[in-house]
C-alpha cells in the first residue's frame, strides 16, 4: 500500500523516532508498504516518519528497483563509525523541490536489525555513506534543512514559507 510522504513542517519529522521492539508481521507490512511509497516518489531512501510512523526504520534502494538485491532495511540504525569528508547535493521526499549540499562523512559503519531482529553491520561509502546518515538524521528528528548553512536555512525556509502560504506545498 503506497502511503502519503509527510512534508515539512510536520511535527513528526522534527521528533526522535521509539524504537522498533515486536518483529512481526506488522512490522513486514511497514515495511513493504515504505518501499513501495518510496518508488512510487521516485526516492533512494525512505525513514518510517516520513509516512507519518514514528519508528526507526528506514529503507534504501540506491539501484530503484533496477537490482532487487540491493534492498536495504535498516530497523533501529546507529552510526558506529565515520570517516572522510564528503559534500554534495541532496534532497529529501519530505521537502519536495529542495536541494542543497550538504557536509557529510564519506564512509560510515551501520549497526542494525533487519525484520527479524537480527542484527547486522554495514559499510557504506560516497552515496550510500550520505544515504545512511539522511535518513538515520530523519529517525532522530534531524531534516537535512539542519545541516546547511543558518544563512541557507533561513532562505529555505523562507521558500518555503511563500510555497505554503500559495498553496503550493
Amino acid at each position: 500500500m503506497i502511503r502519503p510522504i509527510v512534508k515539512f513542517p510536520d511535527p513528526i519529522l522534527q521528533q526522535k523516532a521509539e524504537p522498533v521492539v515486536d518483529f512481526d508481521s506488522e512490522l513486514k507490512q511497514l515495511v513493504d508498504d515504505m518501499f513501495e511509497s518510496m518508488y512510487e516518489a521516485h526516492g533512494i531512501g525512505l525513514a518510517a516518519p516520513q509516512v507519518g510512523v514514528s519508528k526507526r526504520i528506514t529503507v534504501i534502494d540506491l539501484s530503484n528497483k533496477a537490482k532487487p538485491e540491493d534492498k536495504l532495511v535498516l530497523i533501529n540504525p546507529e552510526i558506529i563509525y565515520r570517516e572522510g569528508k564528503q559534500y554534495s547535493e541532496e534532497g529529501c521526499l519530505s521537502l519536495p523541490e529542495i536541494r542543497e549540499k550538504v557536509n557529510r562523512a564519506a564512509k560510515v559503519k551501520v549497526r542494525a536489525q533487519n525484520t527479524q531482529g537480527k542484527w547486522f553491520e554495514l559499510d557504506g561509502e560516497e552515496l550510500l555513506a550520505r544515504c545512511f546518515q539522511h535518513e538515520i538524521d530523519h529517525l532522530d528528528g534531524i531534516l537535512f534543512l539542519y545541516r546547511v548553512s543558518a544563512l541557507k536555512r533561513d532562505l529555505l525556509l523562507r521558500k518555503i514559507r511563500k510555497l505554503i502560504k500559495a498553496g503550493e506545498w
